[in-house]
């Protein structure tokens, strides 16, 4: 235990004095949360919308100036449609609303009316948002128009109820995400350099020297870096919670103690990469490569998992991050569900043990082999 703890407390003085290893725990949070906070949105955004309308009967003119008056929507009104569908073509419109001569007509007569809604598919999402955007505006001007009756045809009224996320904002969902984000790339990224710094100023060589263990090596890596993490997420949980108001409705000890399993997976991914490597540039891109862009693109946090294919699908199946964004979700938002904590604990925990077998297994006491 002496051994042991002359080795933690080596590598907790060379965090204090290490600045990078400051700013990645706690910078970089502050970082990741203010812009998933403010520049990441998910929700609604202001599309700019041309509109060309052909019919002459004074009531429709009501539905264009409706696409004036939504807060989603910067309309523009355009009398020819060549100049249209040039603005579509340049992007400064991403979508058009074009109202036939015959619109008021047909509607007169019960018929169907038709409306051409055009959007620009290059954006796949703001391209949706254009149509239901239009859509939802057209409804609402018939609700309140002369043809109403028309609208009154519908037989099922539905009544909507959202569960968790009663107002519908991605951030509820994306800060605790983000925190999984963080903690990988802290885990990871800090332990990928440790034992690699070591080989690389021969420092290793010092240690081996000595009557050191392999499992106080080990151990002595993973101990400060644990308590290191552990710190930044606290410190992404306040911010979360306490600064930005992101509601919680689940257990802290939980949360923790779950994060503590996960923590414990990304630091044995990082020192498994810094024991094989033992060259901290390449370290480093490995664990960026393995550890951040896998963390945001194949969790599910940006992406749904069941809307990849097959191959990614089953390849998110070994990636740790899934399995923890999946669990802090719910912990937020839905509170503790104990099917889903129990199932995450339980990959995690064999996952992080034999990755800790692994780094045992490839930390070298010998200079040669």
């Amino acid at each position: 235990m002496k051994i042991l703890s002359a080795l933690i407390k080596k590598e907790i003085l060379q965090i204090i004095r290490d600045p990078s290893s400051i700013l990645i725990a706690f910078v970089l949070p502050l970082i990741s949360i203010l812009i998933y906070m403010y520049g990441v949105n998910m929700d609604t955004v202001r599309v700019k919308l041309g509109i060309k309308n052909d019919d002459a009967n004074p009531e429709i003119s009501t539905l264009v100036k409706s696409f004036g008056h939504s807060r989603y929507v910067n309309s523009f009104v355009y009398d020819n449609e060549g100049k249209l569908t040039e603005d579509i073509v340049r992007s400064k419109l991403k979508g058009a609303v074009i109202i036939p001569n015959d619109f008021s007509t047909n509607l007169s007569r019960g018929k169907k009316a038709d409306v051409l809604i055009v959007t620009d598919g290059t954006e796949v999402n703001t391209a949706n948002y254009v149509q239901n955007y239009s859509l939802s505006i057209l409804n609402q001007w018939l609700m309140t128009s002369k043809y109403s009756a028309l609208a009154s045809k519908q037989i099922v009224t539905p009544e909507i109820r959202t569960w968790y996320n009663q107002d519908i904002n991605s951030h509820y969902f994306i800060l605790p995400g983000s925190i999984a984000i963080t903690m990988t790339l802290i885990g990871i990224l800090l332990t990928a350099l440790v034992i690699a710094r070591e080989w690389e100023r021969g420092t290793m060589e010092a240690l081996l020297s000595t009557r050191v263990k392999k499992i106080h090596i080990v151990l002595g890596k993973y101990i400060p870096y644990f308590l290191l993490g552990m710190l930044s997420m606290a410190f992404s949980v306040f911010m979360s919670v306490g600064v930005f108001h992101i509601p919680f409705r689940g257990n802290y000890l939980v949360l923790f103690s779950v994060s503590g399993l996960f923590l414990f997976t990304c630091l044995g991914i990082g020192l498994t990469i810094s024991s094989i490597t033992k060259n901290q540039f390449l370290a480093s891109q490995l664990s960026l490569g393995l550890g951040f862009l896998p963390a945001l693109l194949l969790s599910g946090l940006m992406f749904p998992i069941n809307s990849m294919p097959s191959f990614f699908q089953f390849l998110t199946r070994i990636l740790p991050p899934r399995y923890y964004i999946t669990f802090i979700e719910s912990e937020f938002m839905a509170g503790t569900v104990w099917e889903i904590v129990i199932v995450n604990s339980i990959f995690l925990t064999i996952l992080g043990l034999l990755l800790f077998m692994l780094v045992y297994k490839k930390t070298d006491m010998r200079l040669l082999k």
